[in-house]
Parts: C-alpha cells; structure tokens; sequence
C-alpha cells in the first residue's frame, strides 16, 4: 500500500507539470498574435452599439494594461493562469458566450458519449479477446480474427455513413442527434429537472425512463462507431496475451490436477494476461476521447466539438480555441490517470514496477 500512495502522488504530480508544460506553450503560442487581438479575450461581453472607435480602443488599451499584456512572458502568463484559475476563460465572439460557460453547458454531451463508449469497448475487449485467445485456431477464434481485421480497417467516418444510410435512411431504427423528447421536455416542462446533464441518468432520476430508453437509442450508432476500432485494437492485445500465458507452468500443471478448463482460463490466465490489456485499454481510452470530437459532428451532438468548429469556422477565435484545447488536455490526463490508478489496483506489478 505506500508503494501503491507514492505511486499515486507521483501522478498527481506528472498531471501538473505536464498542465504546466502545455500551457506554457499553449500561452507562448498566443503571444505570437497582436497584443490587441489577446486584448479581446477580455474584453466585456455585450459593449454599447454607440460606442465610438476612439472609446473601444481607450477600453483594449484599458484591458492591456490590466491583463499586463505587455508584460514580459513570465508575468503575462501568471496573469493568464491566474485568470483561468478565478473562471476568467475570455469571451467567446462566435459562440456568443463565455467560454468556461459554453464548456459546461457541452461538457455533459460529451461525457456521456464517451461514458458508454468507455463502458462497451473495454468489457467486450476483454471478453472477446479471452474467448479467441483461449480457443485458439477454432471457429470463434477465426470469426474473432476477421472481425477485427474488418473493424480496424474500416475508417469511423465510413462507418458513420455506412450507419446511417443503413439504420436511419432505410431502416429508421436509430436516430443521429441526442434523444428529441428529452430536449422537448428541458424546453416545454418544468417538472423535467437536469440534474446531472447526462440524459440517460437524468431520465431515471426524473422518473421518466422512457427518456432514458430514448437517449440510450440514440446512443446507439455514435457509442458503436466510437467503439468498434477500440474494441477490436484491446481484443486483439487480450487474444496475443492469453496465447502467451496459455502454455506457462503453472496453466499446464493447473491443467495436469484436473482443474476445469473455464477456471483455468478466468482465474489463472486472465489476472497474469491483463496488464498489457490494461495498458492498451488506457491508451485506446485517451484516444477515444480526442475521437468523440468528430464522431460528435457526424451525429450532430452539440458537445465540445461544437467549440472547436466554430471556433475556426470564420475568424479564429483565440479564447474559445484556447478553452478547447485546455480542457481536452486536462480530461485526457485525468482520465489516464483514473484508468492507471485502476490498472495498478488490479494489477500489483504496476505499482511495484513488475518485480
């Protein structure tokens, strides 16, 4: 256990410097852009259509100097940090609205896609994966094999389309977009709280689980093409680590005391096969996290993607561009973290550095 509550400090720690790090770059980039372009990061959100062009350049020379935009870097970028640490994100132009406040009103879209996506790919990885692994070179085996091969060839995008025309145009089964009676609910109905954001859960704590069915439909085609490439990259890592386990000592002699063949493969080969599992499952997690963005614009699910395209869409906006790329890098450390700390639970050798 101290191993394991260093270890964790140790991580806590990388996941500052490395914030550190990347908004000292992200900031140094900035500063490659006029000083009064940086300026409207501050400036107020609604200003007086009668305001003079003399008044709005006396207020950016106002914001300049209050912000010490012209500062040397070390003390722009304390004030910058400082900022963002009081909820001072800057004020979106194309989005119409603070940046920290649009990340929050999009942040449960996004979470909840990648929820579940999180939630399907690792378990089904891991099952599958064991399955090929332990009955190598028979049908499932096969079949598992050429599943995969098709799954990682096969580009999101294409998917997506393929989903689409198939279960919406022709078979209307599923529906892109979030869940239609909940936001007619959100909209026309008082006694529809949001409490959580996430549609799903939100549904059942308002005693409406007809909601919840709805928005898990929807989920549907966006969860299964975020997923598939996932599942089929942490099966394949499972299947290779099961095959290299399944002819060790100990299976052998587990085998020679007559022990079944399924507790062998559950209880013996699983727990010694699972770190590399684990480490592929954090790797393809962090990656699914940078993918939900496009899968997100596919589907027409207004989350944080929303942020990015806009963003870039005419003019680029510095403040939400900023917002965006913050918040990716904090969720994508945080949850590598999370799945670390797991993977060393489950796996003591992590934490113990495989001694």
């Amino acid at each position: 256990m101290p191993s394991f509550i260093s270890n964790l400090i140790k991580r806590v720690i990388s996941i500052f410097i490395t914030l550190l790090v990347t908004t000292m770059v992200m900031y140094g980039i900035m500063m490659l852009t006029p000083v009064e372009t940086r300026a409207q990061l501050f400036m107020p959100k609604n200003l007086p259509a009668r305001l003079t062009e003399e008044q709005v350049e006396n207020m950016l020379q106002l914001k300049i100097k209050e912000n010490h935009l012209n500062d040397p870097y070390p003390v722009q970028y304390y004030y910058w940090v400082k900022n963002l640490l009081h909820g001072e994100w800057g004020y979106s132009q194309t989005l119409g609205d603070g940046v920290l406040e649009s990340i929050i009103r999009r942040s449960p879209v996004t979470a909840e896609l990648t929820l579940y996506s999180i939630l399907v790919f690792i378990p089904l990885g891991l099952l599958s994966g064991v399955i090929a692994g332990s009955r190598q070179h028979k049908v499932a085996d096969h079949g598992f094999r050429f599943t995969a091969y098709i799954a990682t060839s096969l580009p999101p995008v294409i998917l997506a389309m393929v989903l689409l025309s198939v279960f919406y145009v022709s078979l209307n089964w599923f529906s892109p977009e979030r869940s239609g009676m909940a936001t007619y609910l959100l909209v026309r109905s008082a006694d529809f709280r949001q409490i959580t954001g996430l549609l799903t859960i939100d549904g059942l704590l308002n005693g409406r689980p007809d909601v919840t069915l709805d928005a898990l439909r929807h989920l549907v085609m966006p969860v299964f093409t975020l997923t598939l490439v996932h599942w089929a990259t942490l099966a394949r890592i499972t299947r290779t680590a099961i095959i290299d386990v399944k002819h060790q000592d100990y299976v052998v002699a587990a085998r020679a005391r007559g022990v079944p063949e399924k507790r062998i493969t559950w209880r013996h080969m699983l727990p010694n096969a699972i770190a590399p599992a684990l480490s592929s499952s954090v790797l393809s997690s962090a990656s699914l996290v940078t993918g939900v963005f496009v899968v997100e614009i596919i589907y027409n699910f207004h989350g944080i993607s929303e942020i990015a395209t806009k963003s870039m869409q005419f003019i680029p906006d510095a403040a939400a561009a900023l917002g965006f790329t913050i918040y990716s890098v904090v969720i994508v450390l945080l949850l590598m973290n999370v799945l670390d700390v797991i993977q060393a639970l489950l796996d003591p050798r992590v934490t113990h550095g495989g001694k």
